[in-house]
């Protein structure tokens, strides 16, 4: 397996940068990383304690806070205690394929904390992102469909797989809904998207007994490759000189594996009309709108190598 390489990352330096769900798993090979070229990090993380033993195995400047996804007060808490310019939201952490839950505003679990949880975050940061959004999307998101009559499984039988596929298509259109959006506003941030392939990570575990994890884990390691190199094309999209909506992942068969760069989507996720409808459904239901009051604050991306 060929990976993104490491000194292909620019210096980070003076730059501050946030990775949702970096306690495990891609997340936290990325925040390490990132850190390691000498950013500023913030672990963004449901639990501190997790997020505090990560951040002990990493060098540089990193710090922990507390941010529950599926919870818009938390949201709205994190986002309020941000100061200073921003110059990288990795919009990382995840749930796949959970019993059905709720979240503490009623959304069905994975579309509020995969897609709804993220809107709200990368909105209420916006006026002071001056870099750029990287959000994490999957190569499941080719079997997804978005239903806007019944989003969060309300009036349907539930489907786990269906409905983690609806939320990271929801991923997709955000992307390049925000990115419409920001070229409109005049602003130079850019939004963009990465899927880690077939990936070996925390999403795996604990959900469906020893022997089928087992034959998983097998699977993965024929076809597929490990956090380390499912964090690849986020970071490749975090700061390699890449246009707005490029969606990032690897190149080899099927998508499972391989050398980062440039991918194509589903025809689904290219609709740009259900993305504005599905940004209109999402400020309804999280009660936030892209900023008002002018062009989104600019800034450069970045810096390449």
């Amino acid at each position: 397996m060929t990976t993104f390489p490491v000194d292909a990352l620019p210096d980070l330096t003076g730059r501050t940068a946030i990775v949702t769900g970096a306690n495990s798993g891609i997340g936290r090979v990325t925040a390490r990383v990132l850190a390691e070229h000498g950013a500023r990090v913030i672990l963004a993380v449901r639990d501190v304690r997790k997020g505090a033993d990560a951040a002990a195995t990493m060098t540089g400047e990193v710090e922990v806070r507390r941010l529950d996804l599926a919870d818009l007060a938390s949201v709205r808490l994190f986002a309020g205690g941000i100061e200073g310019p921003l110059d990288l939201l990795i919009n990382n952490a995840g749930l796949m394929i959970p019993p059905l839950g709720r979240t503490a505003d009623g959304f069905e679990l994975q579309l509020g904390t995969n897609h709804l949880g993220h809107f709200a975050l990368t909105n209420l940061l916006l006026p002071q992102i001056v870099g750029r959004v990287v959000t994490v999307s999957s190569i499941a998101h080719r079997s997804g469909a978005i239903n806007l009559h019944d989003p969060n499984w309300e009036r349907r039988p539930y489907r786990a797989p269906r409905a983690y596929a609806q939320s990271k298509l929801a991923n997709l259109l955000f992307t390049a809904e925000l990115q419409r959006r920001l070229e409109e506003a005049g602003s130079e941030v850019l939004s963009l998207a990465a899927h880690p392939g077939l990936a070996a990570t925390s999403l795996l575990r604990g959900r469906r007994g020893r022997l089928v994890e087992a034959a998983e884990s097998a699977l993965i390691g024929l076809l597929g490759h490990d956090d380390v190199g499912g964090a690849q094309p986020t970071l490749m999209a975090a700061t390699a000189d890449l246009p707005g909506n490029t969606y990032v992942g690897p190149t080899g068969r099927f998508g499972a594996r391989g050398e980062p760069g440039p991918v194509e989507r589903s025809a689904r996720a290219e609709d740009t009309q259900m993305a504005r409808s599905l940004w209109s459904l999402s400020e309804e239901l999280t009660g936030v709108s892209f900023p008002l009051g002018g062009p989104v604050r600019s800034g450069a991306a970045p810096r390449t190598a």
